[in-house]
C-alpha cells in the first residue's frame, strides 16, 4: 500500500509499504477513505517529537470502511464505515472503566519510554513515536486498529466523511477544551490559537454556554474564519502593543473567565519572551516554546481557569506559576478522552448543530502530502485543515478565505498550531 511516511525533520514522503495485517484478536483493519493532517503532526515534521524512526508512517486523524476483523470483534463486521480515534484504549483497565481513555494503562507497548519521560504513560498513539507505542498512523491507504471493539464509531445513514472525520480528533478535543473550563452563564472564554483545535473550541465555547469568545491569533483567514463561523471578537496580537492590556480592556479590568492555549509547543509572538523561546528552541536549549500559555496564565481572571489542548513535550521555561497560584487558577489540560465525546458529538453533526466539514480548505489526493505539509505549516494558500484522500488524483479546491485556492505558491509565514 501507499503511506506517508517520516524521513527526518521536514522530510515527509509518500512510500510504497507492506499491507496492515490482523495481529491479535481484538484487531481490525480499515481501508482508508479520508485522512488529515493535524496540527500536532507538525511537531513532528519540524522534528520536535523525539522517538521518531526513518519510515514511521504518520497520521491518527482517519477513518473508513473494515476490511477485516479479529475473532473476537463482536461489534463490527466487513464493510462497516468507522471513524477511528486517536488514542488507543483497551476498554478494560482502571482508566478505560473511569472513561479516562487517553490514560489507558494496556495500550503502549513502548510505555516504558514515557515512564521515563513523564514518570508515567498515557495510552498508545497513532502515529505518534515509538514513545507513544510506535503504531503505524492512518495517513495511508490501510490501517491495523488495535482493541477495534472499543475506539472505532460505526457511522450510518449515509452521512458523509467529511462530515464526521474530525470526531477522530480535533472536534472532541476542541470541546472538551471548552468542557474543562467550566463555562457559567455570562462567562467569557479568550481562545489563543484559531487553528483547527481553536476553531472547534470557539463552537464548543458557544455550545457549553458562553456569553463571549475572543479569539486571538495573526493571520487573517484564520482571524476571518473565527470572527465568520465563529462569531468570535477577534484580536490580531500583531496589530496591539499588549495582549493582556486589550483583554483586561474588552473585560473591564477583570480578564477572561476562561483562558484556552490552543496553540501548544511552537507557540510565535511579538514579545521578548517570545523570541527568547524561539531562539532556546532553534539551539535545542528548550524543548517548547510556551508564550501562548504564558499569556494565558496572565490573562485569566482570579479564580479562572486556564484549559490547555495545546500540545506540549517537554520541560518549561519561564512560566508564571506565581501568578497562577497567586490568582486561584484552576488548570486542566490533557490528550483528549475521545471516546467520551465521539456518540454525543455526532449527534450534535447529524441534528444540523455543526458542520465540521466548514474548516476544511485543502483536499489532497495522498501523494500530495510533503507539498501539503509544508502548505499547512508555512501557511501557505490561505490553508486551515487538509484532507488526504487515499487513491485520490491529487486535484485539491480551497474555500474563499482571501485566495483563489489553486496556487502552489506562498509567503512562507512560520506557523501557529
Amino acid at each position: 500500500m501507499r503511506a506517508v511516511c517520516w524521513n527526518g525533520k521536514n522530510d515527509i514522503r509518500v512510500e510504497t509499504v507492506p499491507d496492515p495485517e490482523i495481529l491479535n484478536p481484538r484487531d481490525a483493519v480499515v481501508r482508508i477513505t479520508s485522512t488529515a493532517i493535524c496540527g500536532s503532526d507538525l511537531h513532528l515534521y519540524d522534528g520536535y517529537i523525539p522517538t521518531m524512526k526513518k519510515g514511521d508512517i504518520l497520521g491518527h486523524e482517519f477513518m473508513g470502511e473494515v476490511m477485516e476483523v479479529g475473532r473476537e470483534i463482536k461489534n463490527l463486521k466487513a464493510g462497516d464505515r468507522v471513524v477511528v480515534p486517536f488514542t488507543i484504549a483497551c476498554g478494560r483497565c482502571w482508566y478505560c472503566e473511569h472513561e479516562l481513555w487517553s490514560a489507558c494503562d494496556n495500550s503502549n507497548p513502548n510505555a516504558w519510554i514515557a515512564e521515563k519521560a513523564y514518570g508515567q504513560s498515557g495510552s498508545g498513539l497513532f502515529g505518534y513515536s515509538h514513545m507513544m507505542g510506535g503504531y503505524a498512523g492512518g495517513q495511508a491507504e490501510f490501517a491495523r486498529v488495535p482493541f477495534a471493539d472499543v475506539g472505532p464509531l460505526k457511522i450510518e445513514n449515509g452521512i458523509e466523511d467529511e462530515k464526521v472525520l474530525f470526531l477522530s480528533d480535533i472536534f472532541p478535543t476542541g470541546y472538551m477544551a471548552a468542557e474543562n473550563c467550566d463555562i457559567q452563564p455570562g462567562d467569557t472564554v479568550a481562545i489563543w490559537g484559531c487553528g483547527p483545535v481553536g476553531q472547534f473550541a470557539i463552537q464548543s465555547a458557544w455550545m457549553l454556554g458562553a456569553e463571549r469568545v475572543i479569539a486571538i491569533d495573526r493571520f487573517p483567514e484564520r482571524l476571518l474564519l473565527a470572527q465568520t463561523w465563529g462569531r468570535a471578537e477577534v484580536l490580531d496580537y500583531e496589530e496591539v502593543d499588549s495582549v493582556l492590556d486589550t483583554l483586561r480592556d474588552m473585560t473591564g479590568g477583570r480578564g477572561p473567565d476562561s483562558c484556552i492555549d490552543a496553540v501548544g509547543m511552537e507557540a510565535h509572538g511579538t514579545t521578548l519572551d517570545a523570541k527568547y523561546d524561539k531562539a532556546k528552541q532553534t539551539v535545542r536549549l528548550g524543548t517548547d516554546r510556551p508564550h501562548a500559555l504564558r499569556e494565558a496564565i496572565q490573562a485569566c481572571r482570579k479564580g479562572g481557569t486556564v484549559s490547555i489542548p495545546g500540545v506540549y513535550g517537554g520541560v518549561l521555561d519561564k512560566v508564571p506559576f506565581g501568578a497562577a497560584f497567586g490568582k486561584g487558577l484552576t488548570l486542566k489540560m490533557g490528550q483528549t478522552h475521545v471516546m467520551r465525546y465521539m456518540k454525543p458529538l455526532l449527534e450534535r453533526i447529524q441534528n444540523g448543530e455543526i458542520d465540521p466539514s466548514r474548516l476544511i480548505t485543502h483536499r489532497l489526493g495522498l501523494d500530495d502530502a510533503p507539498w501539503g505539509y509544508k502548505t499547512f505549516r508555512d501557511k501557505e494558500d490561505d490553508c486551515i485543515k487538509i484532507v488526504l484522500k487515499p487513491g485520490g488524483n491529487g486535484h485539491f479546491h480551497t474555500h474563499t478565505l482571501g485566495g483563489n485556492g489553486h496556487s502552489h505558491g506562498g509567503n512562507g509565514r512560520e506557523h501557529d498550531a
